[in-house]
């Protein structure tokens, strides 16, 4: 079939690229629209839970409760007993337009102590912007951020939608910094693989196709689901990176074709039978990892996962389309304009060469080779084993950023969560006002609330026919692990009878994220290792390759994540990245890193695979296909790690600790994935295996012999 496709290709080469080209317009003019498209925040908590549920009764019943914007006063005396601070302030606020403010509250509005800081000299304002949305209300506060300072006194803004706005800001700004970094510096790098810009060019070409195609997925995906504005980075390093490898890796086996067949035609029909399958498998694979985020019921894990899979899909379909029809159009050109004369050289044989060496040294020794480098990387992973788990706020962002300078001194410097209590509706079968004994049951409940170990106060700050609203207050930070066992106790308060409360705020967010990600996570892995063990089976033909591959990307996970703890929750090198440590991680991280890692690490494992069975279906002796397999792959798995490596290194550069999280967690991945693992340890357990590497049930073996995509003889 692959071989059909590339001789379909080559003889409808320029229909091909006169396809892609439309459709690249079409791209680079509708789908770069896609930033004012995307959910600017939130996304974490699932639709059903309680959390939600309450924030939205609670929308239906008060209004809009939470501010939108927070505009912090400072001064050097006692601010709020200053009549003429109290008329610049007032004044200030009053000449704001209309349009972009619905209302505004201040100590002296309000005359709420929540609105002081403990030593008198902090104050600050709350604004509740124009907009039904928050892409809306982001327009409505660009509107008058510059109206916001008052003489006298230090004004810095945040909040929410300032938040949501620096980190547009930022993840905007670090894609086109990431672009610009990346672009050049793999240039250099292909022109050093491959020698001849020519060739060196075309992966690149790739990666354009798969950033443009990244994009308009994502905008096709906003037609019909909200998509979180983090899945762009995300989505950008996907659709580079593995542009980039199948680019490689298809050049490559080119590159070597035409010295072994007689034409053209051949030569790309052989390169997509062989190279095009392994891209094929390699890509279906790795959109199936992601596809098992869309388990989750979190609107930023499932975008991830819609982004990610259409990604991959691009870029498959764009190696198996677009560059077999560039390689028919340049042929022999392909190695044009060469940095140097041994692009012409035929390749060196399968039995010879360093990684061939290498190889062979590791399978004299497989069982030093097994034990040590397991040893190591379960050492790397040890530090996973005392994770602790929190949420995001404005500490994503720089320190010197504003919102997240605001989010600090109300943490800090005010009575206990100013601007994030626990919030609980209660819910009666008939109005409370008026009636004395919903009265009583209301204020019990709430003395209940106030007994919770850590409580500082909790007080009714609304009551609209049949439902009471109640802010709780407590000493710890809102996403410690006390502030989740006040909302767990919370909940486990007994409602009056007949009533029914629902407990919300940042702090039951988190709550009910943890909950929902500890029930979805199994079904995740689940999906993943039986997806995985079909699709390589059907590659392969083989039932202990694919566990052999599950394992040791297992381990390679392992040592990932136990890294990521070390650096990002316990501290370490945060100096040296730029990041401030919380001592805690968000759980959707690991996840939306466990999805791509396991897809990464098992594209290089079939490119690996694809060459040593080729080679054992050629021979019949397993340590010498997995010799010669290592030999013709070594190279192009670390290059394209390498070339990986740089796109993600450029991105972890980002202002965002999160995106800083994902990088360096993907480079960890990649550096262990494609030196220790790939050309260590599967050709020390594949030697200890032996031809066990190749076996499987009878049934099975008819199985494949009818379904199977193996490689074809050659």
């Amino acid at each position: 079939m692959f071989e059909t496709w590339g001789r379909v290709v080559y003889r409808r080469r320029r229909l091909v690229l006169a396809i892609a080209g439309i459709v690249l317009i079409f791209a680079a003019l509708w789908g770069t629209g896609v930033f004012a498209k995307l959910q600017t925040a939130g996304g974490f908590v699932p639709a059903t839970s309680q959390s939600q549920q309450e924030a939205n009764l609670a929308a239906r019943t008060f209004g809009r409760g939470s501010g939108d914007v927070v505009v912090l006063y400072s001064g050097k005396t006692a601010i709020t007993t200053s009549p003429a601070v109290q008329a610049a302030v007032t004044r200030n606020l009053a000449a704001l337009p209309h349009s972009r403010v619905e209302s505004y509250a201040t100590y002296w509005s309000t005359k709420s102590p929540q609105l002081v800081s403990a030593n008198g000299r902090q104050t600050f304002a709350v604004i509740q912007l124009t907009g039904s949305t928050d892409a809306a209300r982001i327009i409505s506060f660009n509107g008058i951020k510059d109206q916001l300072s008052v003489p006298g006194v230090t004004t810095q803004v945040g909040g929410q939608i300032p938040t949501e706005a620096a980190i547009n800001k930022q993840v905007t700004g670090d894609i086109g910094r990431a672009e610009g970094l990346s672009m050049p510096v793999l240039l250099i790098l292909l022109l050093v693989i491959f020698g001849s810009l020519a060739a060196a060019s075309l992966p690149l070409a790739i990666g354009g196709i798969g950033i443009l195609g990244s994009f308009t997925a994502l905008r096709l995906l906003t037609l019909a689901t909200p998509v979180s504005i983090y899945s762009i980075n995300i989505t950008t390093i996907l659709g580079l990176g593995l542009a980039i490898d199948y680019g490689l890796f298809m050049v490559g086996r080119f590159r070597e074709e035409l010295h072994r067949q007689d034409s053209v035609e051949a030569a790309l029909a052989r390169t997509v039978a062989t190279a095009g399958r392994t891209v094929a498998v390699s890509g279906l694979t790795v959109a199936v990892a992601l596809a098992s985020l869309m388990l989750f019921p979190e609107v930023f894990l499932r975008s991830m996962g819609y982004g990610g899979v259409a990604t991959v899909l691009v870029d498959m379909l764009a190696a198996l389309t677009v560059l077999p029809a560039l390689l028919a159009v340049l042929g022999p050109k392909v190695n044009a304009l060469r940095i140097r004369r041994s692009v012409h050289r035929a390749p060196a044989a399968e039995a010879s060469g360093s990684w061939y060496r290498l190889a062979r040294s590791v399978m004299r020794r497989p069982v030093i080779y097994l034990a040590v480098i397991v040893i190591f990387l379960l050492t790397l992973g040890a530090p996973f084993l005392k994770v602790a788990w929190g949420g995001t706020d404005a500490r994503v962002l720089p320190g010197a950023s504003a919102p997240r300078q605001v989010t600090e001194a109300l943490n800090q410097n005010f009575p206990g969560n100013a601007t994030s209590p626990i919030e609980s509706l209660l819910t009666f079968t008939g109005p409370v006002a008026g009636s004395p004994a919903r009265g009583a049951e209301l204020t019990s409940y709430v003395s209940s609330l106030t007994r919770i170990p850590g409580v500082t106060g909790s007080q009714v700050t609304g009551v609209k026919g049949d439902v009471a609203r109640i802010a709780t207050r407590y000493g710890a930070d809102p996403l410690s692990a006390a502030a989740r066992q006040i909302v767990r106790q919370a909940r486990a308060i007994t409602s009056p009878a007949g009533a029914h409360a629902l407990i919300g705020g940042q702090t039951a967010q988190l709550v009910d994220e943890l909950a929902s990600v500890s029930a979805v996570l199994p079904w995740m892995a689940l999906v993943m290792a039986a997806a995985t063990f079909v699709l390589l089976f059907l590659a392969f033909g083989s039932v202990v390759l694919p566990i052999k591959a599950i394992v040791m990307n297992v381990l390679s996970l392992s040592a990932t994540f136990g890294v990521v703890v070390w650096i990002f929750q316990e501290g370490h090198l945060s100096g040296l990245l730029g990041f401030t440590p919380t001592g805690t991680l968000d759980p959707a991280m690991p996840i939306l890193m466990l999805a791509i890692i396991f897809g990464l690490s098992m594209d290089y494992e079939v490119f690996l695979l694809s060459r040593i069975r080729e080679r054992y279906d050629l021979t019949g002796d397993n340590t010498a296909a997995i010799a010669s397999g290592l030999q013709r792959t070594g190279g192009v798995i670390t290059s394209a790690a390498l070339l990986l490596v740089i796109v993600i290194g450029a991105f972890s550069a980002s202002g965002i600790t999160f995106i800083k999280l994902m990088g360096v967690g993907m480079i960890v991945a990649l550096v262990v994935d494609a030196t220790l693992v790939r050309i260590m340890l599967v050709p020390a357990t594949m030697r200890l295996l032996g031809r066990a590497n190749w076996w499987a049930p009878r049934p099975l073996r008819r199985l494949y012999a009818r379904y199977g995509i193996g490689e074809p003889d050659g």
